[in-house]
């Protein structure tokens, strides 16, 4: 008997290329969804030293990845959501073939490289090896202007609805108390 397959059901657009030019809505979350990145303080986040490194390294993507554009951003105390533009490669860019030491750009790449960094710049910081990330990411491609003036004001609205945001584990414990037992 052949062992069970362990069959994650892929999140990304059927046949999407991630690395064409594009506006797409991401969610990365903190490891086991730990409250790394600071606190909501009347309805504003209030980023601890890990927190302000994580937003220094998100907002130093383009220079790192010319061909990138960052749009409005938002920390949260585990998570974070962010839109990244990806533009047309220039015709330099067209001419030649990428090589073994710079792959074409992805979606999957930019997120990569994030986290790596950030997971960098913090060993750095803290003298220690601390686990940031949750193995994946969640996005969206964003394809309307009405749809991008939405995912705007949902990431700039972020911190004051944190008491209701799934992503609380505080909200998210008081839900389940207040549920029947059987609807937890």
């Amino acid at each position: 008997m052949a062992p069970p397959h362990h069959a994650r059901r892929s999140i990304r657009l059927p046949g999407w290329d991630y690395s064409s030019a594009g506006v797409y809505f991401v969610t990365i979350c903190a490891f086991r969804r730990a409250m790394l990145f600071g606190e909501i303080r009347g309805a504003k986040m209030v980023p601890n030293a890990i927190g302000v490194t994580i937003e220094q390294t998100w907002h130093e993507l383009p220079n790192r990845f010319p061909s990138l554009a960052l749009d409005a951003f938002v920390l949260m105390p585990n998570h974070l959501h962010g839109i990244i533009v990806l533009h047309r490669k220039k015709r330099a860019e067209i001419n030649s073939a990428p090589t073994a030491d710079q792959p074409p750009l992805t979606l999957g790449r930019v997120i990569q490289s994030f986290k790596s960094f950030a997971c960098f710049r913090v060993r750095q910081q803290t003298g220690r090896v601390v686990p940031l990330w949750q193995r994946n990411y969640f996005e969206h491609v964003v394809r309307s202007g009405k749809s991008l003036t939405a995912i705007q004001r949902y990431i700039s609205e972020n911190p004051a609805r944190w008491e209701f945001d799934l992503e609380n584990p505080i909200a998210a414990r008081q839900r389940n108390l207040s549920a029947e037992p059987w609807e937890v």
